[in-house]
């Protein structure tokens, strides 16, 4: 690109503020809209978007890149005569994007020289679209620190980004970004409003050219005295459908100017009673779509995953809840048999008002737990009279005779009854209903009663029901077990799969066979097959660009492709380039220009897997591959 390119926007026209003779053409310089900063501004109706679109479309003939930041949906009219990738989230576009799209967009619009249309008219929630903006701007401005590519970006109503009054927002920092340091990077700005009185003046000022159209709001008006002079203020309401005051840095004084109509259709122009015809739009390469179509696809899937991983969670919690119920209702039962049981010791040793038997077996010192296999007998203590017989047998008012049958309870129950007031079978889980725990391995025994076996607990009918039923089913294991599980899903799926895909080395011979090597003896000569089966796998046309670039030295794709036989057209150039540098056969070398990198790539090759040869060697490796790949 010449320093001193021209494109021709306007001419100059009669009144007052008009330098220079009438009808004279007006040339803005590429380098300095590409690089600099711009404000266009004017009333609904006077031609700012017009003359938007001639700057547009000017800079679109000579192959120049601009991104377009379109908030009504008006610039696809351009799509009538060139090929712009309008990507926005409505059928309209030719892709539907998000923000994840954003650094794939920043590359083709730097590295491929691709002009876009970001539609952002066509997402229904602002906050996406404002998202959507932060990033492209963002990528932008990261990639062209390294790419150093003229580039200009094109932001419609930007006093919604940038106000003058409020505060301004993660997007609206990131243009000001651009607008102070991007020029340094190759990365212009060019604001458009309707209302500059509602623009921040500090990005006004610092703008290397600006275009005034009609303005009749005394606010708008006021702007206009401040930055020209008031003069210029009162002239300013009286300028023609696309007249303007254009002041720029690179020329002395301000010219009254009357942009060109635009060539293509004008999508923005305000419908009247006439049949709406569309016009027929150019297509993009299908190759930028389908690589845009994998990330929309890789993004379905992430939130396909993380859906499932919801209800996988919902349903985890759903099945801690309901245990957590259980094991109340578990708890729950277990203290009414231990009451149970406490009033019927209390029925059969008599009330004591004020002393449980607990606290007057510790006050006793009794804190023994009996012996669980055999357990001590019911019944209390008997003396033998003189003909060795029990002194309570054959007595109708005996303790165990009166208890078994007045009570329809037998000795092996009341065992159960007397194990369920001392142990809780839900031990474990919570706090004990005595003040005081007893030591591991000790338990309270009531006089006149054992433990029963198993942790049995007495039923109301003088039965035993064993605590290793229902109550036991919601241990602690088992509900630790529920919330070790939540845990493990909510950190990510089972690493069972990390390992499971193993790497081979593929490559097809020239005879078109697919062969598999272990990379552990490869040798030198295999690598140089691979190599040319890489080079020969390439369409004749990508094969001849390669040689292209390996006879001229740096060039650009467009010359290459022109070369291979080619018609020159910039898309079908850069895919075709597209495949030579994602090879590693060429690579970047600035300014738009690549070169021929085969011996580099060969030479990394053989250092991957651990080969090393003489530069002689290296060349003669080389030096088969052209001749066997490039020119056989």
């Amino acid at each position: 690109m010449s320093e001193t390119e021209q494109i021709t926007v306007a001419e100059r026209s009669p009144g007052f503020g008009g330098a220079g003779e009438t009808g004279t053409e007006v040339s803005l310089p590429v380098v300095e809209l590409l690089t600099g900063r711009g404000f266009v501004t004017g009333k609904s109706g006077s031609g700012k978007s017009n003359s938007a679109s001639v700057v547009a479309e000017k800079l679109l003939d000579n192959g120049f890149g601009l991104l377009i930041v379109d908030i009504d949906g008006e610039y696809y009219g351009l799509k009538e005569e060139y090929e712009i990738l309008h990507a926005g989230a409505d059928e309209e576009c030719d892709i539907q994007i998000s923000a994840d799209h954003a650094e794939k967009l920043a590359s083709l619009a730097l590295e491929q020289n691709v002009p876009i249309i970001l539609d952002i008219s066509s997402y229904l929630d602002e906050s996406e679209a404002e998202a959507v903006l932060t990033a492209v701007a963002r990528s932008l401005f990261a990639k062209a620190k390294k790419q150093k590519q003229p580039f200009l970006l094109l932001v419609e109503e930007v006093h919604e980004y940038i106000p003058e009054n409020g505060s301004v927002g993660e997007c609206g920092r990131m243009l000001i970004k651009i607008g102070k340091r991007g020029r340094k990077h190759g990365l212009g700005i060019c604001g458009i409003s309707q209302r500059p009185a509602d623009v921040k003046k500090d990005f006004i000022t610092q703008c290397d050219w600006l275009l005034w159209h009609r303005l009749t709001w005394n606010n708008d008006t006021k702007v206009v005295g401040r930055i020209l002079d008031n003069d210029y203020a009162d002239a300013v309401e009286d300028l023609d459908d696309g007249e303007g005051f254009l002041m720029t840095d690179w020329a002395e004084t301000i010219q009254r100017v009357q942009f060109f109509r635009k060539q293509t259709f004008d999508a923005g122009a305000t419908p009247g009673l006439e049949d709406f015809e569309r016009p027929e739009l150019k297509s993009v390469s299908d190759d930028l779509v389908s690589e845009l179509e994998e990330i929309s696809d890789e993004k379905q899937q992430r939130e396909n995953e993380i859906q499932e991983l919801r209800e996988e969670l919902d349903r985890k919690n759903s099945r801690i809840a309901e245990l957590e119920r259980e094991l109340q209702d578990a708890r729950d039962l277990s203290r009414m048999a231990e009451q149970f049981v406490d009033s019927l010791v209390e029925e059969v040793n008599g009330a004591q008002p004020g002393r449980t038997e607990r606290e007057r077996r510790r006050e006793n010192g009794k804190t023994t737990a009996p012996d669980l296999d055999s357990g001590p007998e019911l019944k209390p203590e008997t003396t033998t009279n003189g003909d060795g017989a029990s002194a309570d047998e054959g007595d109708d008012g005996g303790f165990g005779e009166a208890f078994a049958e007045g009570n329809g309870f037998d000795d092996d129950a009341f065992e159960g009854l007397a194990e369920s007031a001392d142990e809780d079978p839900m031990d474990g889980f919570g706090e004990s209903d005595d003040e005081e725990m007893e030591p591991e391995g000790e338990s309270e025994a009531d006089d006149g009663t054992a433990r029963a076996t198993d942790g049995e607990v007495a039923s109301a009918d003088g039965g035993a029901v064993a605590a290793n039923g229902a109550a036991s089913e919601f241990s602690a294991d088992a509900v630790l077990e529920a919330l070790n599980s939540v845990t493990e899903m909510a950190s990510g799926r089972d690493g069972e799969s990390q390992n499971a895909v193993r790497q081979s080395t593929e490559f097809i011979d020239a005879d078109g066979t697919e062969q598999t090597t272990a990379t552990e003896s490869e040798d030198a000569e295999l690598v140089v097959r691979e190599l040319k089966a890489d080079i020969g796998g390439l369409a004749t046309k990508t094969r001849k660009m390669l040689e292209f670039y390996r006879e001229t030295g740096p060039e650009t794709p467009l010359n290459a492709h022109f070369s291979a036989g080619g018609d020159g057209t910039r898309t079908d150039a850069y895919a075709h380039n597209r495949r030579l540098r994602t090879r590693g056969l060429i690579q970047h070398a600035g300014r738009g220009h690549y070169e021929y990198r085969v011996p580099e790539l060969l030479e990394q090759r053989l250092a991957d897997r651990g080969i090393g040869v003489d530069e002689d060697t290296l060349e003669e490796y080389v030096a088969d591959i052209e001749d066997s790949a490039l020119q056989g």
